[in-house]
């Protein structure tokens, strides 16, 4: 069973989540709070130098960080993974496309504005570039969708969740999504996806944080 670590108001865990709930896969979720320093402490850090989350324990001792890493290889061999060659470049285009452009802007504002206390005056500098990028990688995705349903291969694919990880708080954020008639269209297209499972939900299996020191 995978051994999920991940912070329940993120974003990129929540991509994570998202998919192993699509994909009705078992783990063991250990809630790791990024805000109180909980990715920082020695014995996180030794099984993710980088200290963030999500990070996917695949085998004993065994890890795999970054979130879209995380979701390619829980894709790998499901209806989650494009079958051919092409298909499956064009999904990681647009998950690469999410990296670079979407998550540092609205992912960014959306850590600031809604997770930290205070986050908006500490940021006053960067919100007018994180709006500005940010309503720029939702004109790309509104320009896909006018033509497409989903971003790869004519089907949900691992490249929707992780463009939906972010896209989907975008307005919890300051950005409007009413001028994206096909984001909204395509939000709701995810969301009746059988097994699709919301930011707040949480499995069952849940470990208290203090757990990763007592198992160091």
């Amino acid at each position: 069973m995978y051994k999920l670590y991940s912070m329940q108001r993120s974003g990129n865990s929540y991509k994570v989540r998202l998919a192993l709930a699509l994909l009705n896969a078992p783990y063991c979720a250990i809630e790791v709070d990024i805000l109180r320093g909980e990715s920082r402490t020695p014995e996180f850090l030794a099984k993710n130098p980088s200290g963030q989350v999500p990070l996917l324990e695949v085998e004993d001792g065994r890890y795999l960080a970054e979130s879209n890493a995380i979701l390619w290889y829980v894709a790998g061999g499901t209806p989650l993974a494009p079958d051919t060659r092409v298909e499956r470049a064009e999904a990681l285009q647009w998950m690469f496309f999410e990296q670079h452009a979407l998550e540092p802007n609205i992912g960014a504002a959306y850590f600031w504005l809604s997770l930290v206390r205070g986050g908006r005056d500490l940021q006053t500098h960067a919100l007018e570039d994180w709006m500005e990028r940010g309503y720029a990688a939702l004109q790309v995705m509104e320009n896909h969708l006018k033509t497409h349903q989903y971003f790869a291969a004519d089907q949900l694919t691992v490249a929707d969740i992780a463009l939906y990880g972010y896209t989907h708080v975008a307005e919890r954020c300051d950005f409007d999504l009413a001028t994206f008639p096909a984001i909204r269209a395509w939000l709701h297209r995810v969301e009746r996806t059988p097994g699709f499972v919301s930011m707040d939900w949480r499995p069952a299996d849940v470990e208290d944080p203090a757990s990763i020191a007592a198992e160091a």
